[in-house]
């Protein structure tokens, strides 16, 4: 068993992304789905994203197969990942709250769904990945191991890439051009403070 006080924050951390996740899937679960993108892919993502966010890090803690991988890094990083910590689970909880019921793990869209534009996604349309990858330093920071430490940003970043542009085109095609409005006045992840201009065919 490799239980360092960094390891034993990043599982604390952990417990608490799991509480936020399982109270705001519960109050979803009644929400009727409209629409369904959800397919084998989608649900294969996540599982990645799962197994790096958790399986790897408990592989590390509770095994010695990883060891060997480890590094050592300056306490004052350790001490930054704590603090990335907390930031990344102010903003994933945040995203929950201001989605409300229009929250779904897979891609989806409740009968009565709603483009929410307040909140931390006045200015992003993904916090909830801003958020994954603001976690996803952290592990890397807590864990300074090369492979349980890092895996993370890297699915998060595959889950971003691959799964963004159905999720966007999904919200299109339910919110045409309000959804444009949004996109052209906000960021992905980081956001946008001077509009996008928008282009005309001549």
């Amino acid at each position: 068993m490799n239980l360092q006080p960094s390891h034993l924050a990043f599982a604390a951390g952990t417990a608490v992304y799991l509480a936020i996740r399982a109270v705001f899937q519960h109050r979803a679960a009644s929400s009727r789905k409209a629409v369904s993108r959800a397919d084998t892919r989608d649900r294969l993502l996540i599982v990645l994203a799962g197994a790096c966010q958790i399986g790897l890090p408990l592989i590390l803690m509770l095994t010695p197969w990883l060891d060997a991988a480890s590094y050592t890094q300056p306490v004052a990083l350790t001490w930054a990942g704590a603090l990335v910590m907390v930031c990344a689970l102010w903003l994933f909880w945040r995203s929950h709250a201001d989605l409300g019921t229009n929250w779904s793990v897979t891609l989806e869209l409740s009968q009565n769904h709603r483009l929410i534009t307040q909140g931390v996604y006045r200015r992003i349309r993904h916090p909830m990945y801003a958020s994954f990858f603001a976690m996803g330093l952290s592990q890397a920071l807590l864990l300074n191991n090369w492979i349980a430490g890092w895996a993370a940003l890297l699915a998060v970043g595959v889950l971003y890439g691959i799964r963004t542009p159905h999720e966007e085109r999904m919200m299109l095609e339910s919110f045409g051009d309000e959804y444009r409005a949004y996109m052209q006045r906000t960021g992905g992840i980081l956001p946008r403070f001077v509009p996008r201009a928008t282009t005309t065919n001549s």
